[in-house]
């Protein structure tokens, strides 16, 4: 007779039996269950907790299969198998307020849950795997747009999402605020080791053309695993190129990237509009180098070093650096050049033609009868960030014998205040020492100053080829300068500039071609109407312009040569640029044709109008008109006076009169 159980043996067997038929019968539930019968409440959910409509409009399955887990978590747990859930044919639409329509779909949408977790509340999906998916991302004017996801109120549930996987679909965005309307479209690539997905882009931002390609890796993670997402990419938009390869760390947050990175361009300003940084305007240019970033909530760092490339005939090279902080991000580094072409430049401050500012991306406002810039300065864009960063140049080019070299400057830049402190280089044997200040702080306007000085610039280095004067020109030019502006541009500031220039050259000899050389074409005229191009010696020259309100007017300006005194009367209206100067040489002893007919200099600083007396059929008489716009300290001029006769006299009042310092008004404050 076999042994009976007790009435406790009884219950326990029943217990256990109950603990395993529950998980059994959910185990054959959930096998034979047909789940499209749960689609609509399961998109009704969904639904709800988005807050946008979600259909399953096509077969949901569930079936179970052991998990891929890494070596490091491999246990008991890997012979379990997990739920994994199929959906076809997945639509997202928009949210209330916005048209109607998807903005995502997928024909299937796949992920494997882990059951352990949620015994801890968490929603562990290792991988979300999306096929052939669509996504249209839209923001409207007023800045609502269709990804921004509703918060939730706190939940002691998690969700744990380690990595995407998507095959061919695309991707369209059109953002009314950003003024870009743009498609990339996505397919996997077949046997490639370190790429998994090709991708083109095409559309327009801002009326600009955008086009691209470039590849990707396959699986996208979410989490931090330590991998590399590579990436690589060619990139056009507008009047920028942009070519790049590398890795991005944690690409989801954007924790780091590290990409060989190629920038070409028609201006470096141009690339404003891509990443926030005022850049000036420069010449096309084109650069190489490695980018590295380190990006954390409102504290984000970007480098772009050892870079090497060309603006315009120029070439640069490098290190930057961006720092994210508040209230503005900050720029430094240190730029230096070789060779520094002094046409390039021009569009730093719109000294460039008008077919060259369209080259560049600007409107070409240049009108044809004016010489002095009037291209506008984006002061609105100065207060985007600071910057702290130092340019030098070995050697300046002009022509090929204009000596400048080791130009030196550093740009700083905060509140909307650019200081070029100390703006120094070196020229004909001198130096030349100065600094300046732009304060667009207030968004409508610059306020300008410049204090500049020259010092022992050596005639015989600015004619090395001068033929037979080798020895003769060894003159010296010493000059300073100080002026200050208000104005929207070149040309508006100085029509309404304030301060004074003065200058005093001692013995040294000049020509034509010194004139030809420097670029002088005023002069030039006054040479060749003159005397053709015979050297002239000169003695000494003195002048003081006083400049009020654009106005730039001679109190004093006397060369004196061998020949000759010539005394010059007028003013430059740096306003209407137009010029109104009197030229009155005075002969040195008995000279079988008179020296005493005025000169009047007349028009345009663009076309200036060179005319004798017509009383006077030949003229040949020495002059500087060139060097009038420099000014020099009295001390280096005092002993290379001549002495003795009526032109060193002249000479040496106006020394008495240089003894004081130049000096401006404020900004905006013209003289009395």
């Amino acid at each position: 007779m076999a042994p009976t159980l007790s009435r406790r043996a009884k219950i326990s067997l029943a217990v256990l039996g109950v603990f395993v038929a529950i998980p059994a019968l959910a185990l054959i539930i959930l096998l034979n269950y047909d789940w499209n019968r749960a689609r609509p409440w399961l998109g009704a959910r969904a639904s709800e907790a988005l807050q946008r409509p979600v259909e399953l409009r096509g077969n949901l399955a569930l079936t179970w299969q052991k998990p891929a887990l890494p070596s490091a978590a491999r246990s008991w747990r890997e012979h379990i198998p997990w739920p994994h859930l199929v959906a076809q044919d997945v639509h997202i639409g928009n949210p209330a307020g916005l048209p109607p329509g998807d903005m995502a779909m997928a024909q299937s949408l796949g992920f494997s849950l882990s059951p352990f977790a949620l015994l801890s509340r968490k929603i562990a999906i290792p991988e979300l795997r999306f096929d052939q998916p669509q996504l249209d991302l839209l923001r409207q004017a007023d800045g609502r747009n269709n990804w921004t996801l509703p918060k939730r109120p706190p939940s002691e549930w998690r969700l744990e999402l380690d990595r995407l996987v998507f095959t061919r679909g695309s991707i369209k965005l059109d953002d009314a605020q950003q003024k870009l309307v743009a498609t990339a479209k996505v397919d996997t690539l077949e046997h490639d080791a370190r790429y998994g997905v090709r991708w083109t882009l095409a559309g327009t931002w801002n009326q600009q053309d955008i086009s691209g390609k470039g590849k990707t890796g396959a699986v996208l993670a979410l989490r931090d695993t330590g991998l590399p997402f590579p990436i690589q990419a060619d990139a056009k938009v507008g009047l920028v190129s942009v070519a790049a390869e590398g890795t991005l760390t944690n690409p989801a947050q954007l924790a780091a990237i590290d990409l060989q990175l190629k920038v070409s361009g028609a201006s470096a300003a141009r690339l404003y509009a891509l990443t926030g940084l005022l850049l000036p305007e420069t010449p096309p240019f084109t650069t190489a180098g490695r980018l590295s970033g380190h990006l954390a909530e409102g504290a984000s760092q970007w480098t772009y070093e050892k870079f090497t490339g060309r603006v315009g005939d120029s070439d640069i090279a490098g290190t930057l650096s961006y720092q994210q902080r508040q209230p503005r991000g900050l720029l430094t580094g240190v730029v230096h050049s070789r060779l520094l072409q002094f046409a390039d430049l021009g569009p730093l401050i719109g000294a460039d033609s008008n077919a060259r500012k369209e080259e560049r991306g600007v409107a070409a406002v240049q009108p044809a009868g004016k010489v002095l810039p009037v291209e506008t300065f984006k002061t609105e864009r100065w207060k985007a960030l600071d910057a702290d960063v130092s340019f030098q140049a070995e050697r300046i080019v002009r022509t090929k014998e204009l000596p400048l070299s080791k130009l030196h400057t550093e740009f700083h830049l905060k509140d909307g205040v650019l200081r070029l402190a100390p703006l120094d280089f070196d020229f004909a044997g001198g130096q030349v020492a100065s600094s300046a200040t732009l304060d667009g702080s207030s968004g409508d306007t610059v306020a300008a100053t410049l204090d500049a000085n020259a010092s022992h610039i050596k005639l015989k280095q600015l004619l090395p080829k001068l033929p037979d004067l080798k020895q003769a020109t060894i003159g010296e030019i010493n000059a300073a300068a100080k002026l200050s502006a208000k104005g929207n541009s070149v040309a508006a500031m100085l029509a309404h500039s304030n301060g004074e220039l003065k200058t005093l050259v001692n013995d040294g000899t000049v020509s034509k071609l010194l004139l030809e050389q420097m670029g002088l074409n005023i002069g030039n005229v006054v040479l060749t109407k003159m005397f053709g191009d015979k050297p002239v010696h000169l003695n000494c020259l003195a002048g003081d312009f006083g400049v009020r309100d654009g106005l730039a007017q001679t109190r004093y300006f006397i060369a004196d040569t061998d020949d000759a005194t010539v005394r010059i009367n007028g003013a430059v209206n740096l306003a209407s640029e137009q010029i109104d100067l009197t030229l009155k040489p005075d002969s040195k002893g008995l000279r079988i044709i008179s020296l005493r007919a005025p000169i009047y200099v007349r028009g345009s600083l663009k076309q200036p109008d060179v005319d004798i007396d017509k009383g006077v059929i030949a003229m040949r008489a020495g002059g500087a008109l060139a060097l009038g716009v420099l000014a020099a300290p009295v001390a280096a001029l005092a002993p290379l006076i001549s002495a003795g006769g009526q032109g060193d006299n002249q000479c040496a009042a106006l020394l008495a009169a240089a003894k004081e310092k130049p000096k401006a008004p404020p900004p905006g404050k013209p003289q009395r």
